[in-house]
């Protein structure tokens, strides 16, 4: 009777029949003392017996599921601040466009990865592309002018100063896009219009909410899809400086169709400079266009990653409807496979204060709880006076939510077992098999990540170690949800040696404290083959010697 090719590979996977391993060649000189670089820098040694290993007692940096990005600006500029945020729990850290000159950008960069060279631990950059911005033009008084409630105001193109009945639009596409019906908000919805009468170059508006308007207040258009490029000539720039300095992710602004992620794809293939890797693209969710029949679900299957932008989102979106559109977003990545960060107005409250209000700790909390891979912090970790407390604080909620029976529960009912994908096969039962023989971890080999993706979509209940000989696809996957990727180069691709490096690696990440500690390890064959996953191997924390009953490593 044939057995079915994936009962094979599990049986395959067991010690006592992994007869390619029993003739590996053993290091000649026992080993007697190991040592190893934890995460915070401090030497751990253990003595052992002549030819048994015993893995170091680590003090572990931290260990959590779901990422933290930390904005970097002018209250954490300087190297031991980044430190400081990168040992509080910072996983990526994103330079803002926006703001700053590009050399000081170049700067953070090579700060960050001096730090990951200390920690021997891949960090993510974020370069975070700024994206039109739409404005009013000039009035006459410098104090701008109020505009009652029920009263009229034209938009129009002409460069004369405003006065309290008119004012410059400098883009003349919002008046072409513009229809009788639709609704303007100035100075971040503060002020609300609606268009009564469109025009040859202007637009009649209705004061629906009234206020002060000013020089070069923003405008939102919510109701219309601009004729406009997401990439300005100050973004063009940027990317292109990106590209060279080699950050791992751009996020691209006022993405409003998926053809947004086309154009920037094209872009980058275009200047990408000769050897260097290609970052990851994040499309920021902050239009309400985003939502227009199938664009959501457009846009995430073209993109690498979704930042749930709620600032702007909440600005052209009423309000009760911001927290379904964020859970609309996370389950579309979730379904998909792809990492989602929720970002903005995370902890507000501590740009000024030590600790954060009771509902900013729940908004965190229902983030964690919705699925999100990653959360960020804006100007509490880029200008606040409490950057390093803002990292702590979101840690201390992650560590609590993923503690919690409910979440667990969740985890364990929400990855879908019904695949025809031979890949996805093999990691839905990769986690099984963890679960059956209580993995410490389950490790992945990957060249790009794809399969490391794959893993992290499952939401499995151990942690995943992702073993690649990449830098920048280590340093892409530190924004997933569960990942600890390492970097290991081999001499040679023997399967035993990979599997010796990745034991190395967990021992190293704190991921398995005795030899006796499982790890399940999922692989594609011939090695090289991107996105391919086709054998599940069980291995000790020791390594893969110990199946002969000598558990030795150098």
């Amino acid at each position: 009777m044939k057995l079915p090719k994936l009962l094979l590979v599990l049986l395959l996977s067991l010690p006592h029949l992994a007869l390619p391993f029993r003739h590996f060649a053993l290091p000649s000189r026992p080993l007697t003392s190991l040592k190893v670089m934890n995460a915070d820098r401090a030497e751990v040694e253990t003595t052992t017996p002549p030819g048994i290993a015993q893995p170091p007692k680590l003090v572990q940096r931290w260990r959590k599921s779901t990422k933290q990005l930390a904005t970097l600006g002018p209250a954490s500029n300087t190297k031991e601040m980044i430190e400081k945020l990168f040992l509080s729990g910072a996983d990526v850290f994103r330079l803002n466009f926006s703001h700053g000159s590009q050399e000081e950008k170049l700067v953070l960069l090579n700060t960050i990865r001096e730090i990951e060279e200390k920690y021997s631990h891949p960090i993510a950059i974020l370069g975070d592309l700024q994206g039109p911005k739409l404005r009013v033009g000039q009035f006459s008084s410098v104090d701008g002018v109020k505009l009652e409630t029920g009263s009229t105001f034209r938009f129009d193109l002409n460069e004369a100063k405003g006065d309290s009945n008119r004012v410059m639009l400098p883009h003349p596409e919002i008046i072409e896009a513009s229809e009788v019906g639709h609704v303007l908000l100035i100075d971040d919805g503060k002020m609300k219009m609606t268009v009564r009468e469109k025009g040859e170059g202007f637009l009649e508006c209705f004061v629906d909410v009234g206020g002060k308007i000013k020089d070069r207040k923003g405008v939102n258009t919510p109701d219309s899809v601009l004729e406009i490029s997401p990439l300005t000539a100050k973004d063009r720039s940027d990317l292109e400086y990106m590209l060279k300095i080699g950050v791992d992710w751009v996020a691209l602004s006022f993405v409003q169709q998926a053809k947004d992620i086309v154009e920037i794809n094209e872009l980058i293939k275009e200047k990408l400079p000769k050897g260097m890797a290609k970052p990851a693209v994040m499309a920021k969710i902050e239009k309400p266009s985003c939502f227009f029949g199938n664009e959501l679900e457009n846009i995430v299957d073209l993109c690498d990653g979704i930042m749930v932008a709620r600032g702007d989102l909440g600005v052209e979106c009423p309000p009760e409807d911001v927290p379904i559109l964020q859970k609309q977003i996370i389950n579309a990545c979730k379904e998909c496979g792809k990492p989602v960060v929720v970002a903005t107005q995370m902890l507000e409250s501590m740009i000024e204060s030590p600790t954060p209000t009771r509902a900013e700790a729940s908004d965190v909390a229902t983030a964690i709880f919705d699925g999100a891979d990653a959360i960020m912090l804006s100007a509490e970790s880029a200008a606040g006076d409490f950057p390093v407390e803002s990292v702590e604080m979101q840690q201390r909620i992650i560590n609590r939510v993923e503690a919690d029976p409910d979440y667990i529960k969740n985890l364990n009912t929400s990855s879908d077992s019904k695949t025809t994908d031979p890949t996805d096969a093999i990691t839905l039962a990769a986690r099984q098999v963890a679960n059956s023989v209580a993995a410490k971890s389950l490790v992945c080999f990957t060249l790009r990540g794809s399969t490391v993706l794959r893993a992290s979509k499952g939401r499995p209940s151990v942690p995943i170690l992702a073993i690649t000989p990449f830098k920048n696809t280590a340093r892409q996957l530190a924004l997933s949800w569960g990942v600890y990727a390492a970097v290991t180069e081999t001499e040679d691709d023997e399967f035993a040696t990979v599997l010796r490096n990745a034991c190395r690696a967990a021992l190293q990440k704190g991921l398995v404290t005795n030899p006796d500690d499982l790890l399940v390890v999922t692989a594609g064959l011939p090695f090289g083959t991107p996105g391919a996953a086709n054998v599940i191997r069980v291995v000790p924390a020791a390594g893969p010697e110990c199946w002969d009953g000598v558990c030795r490593i150098d």
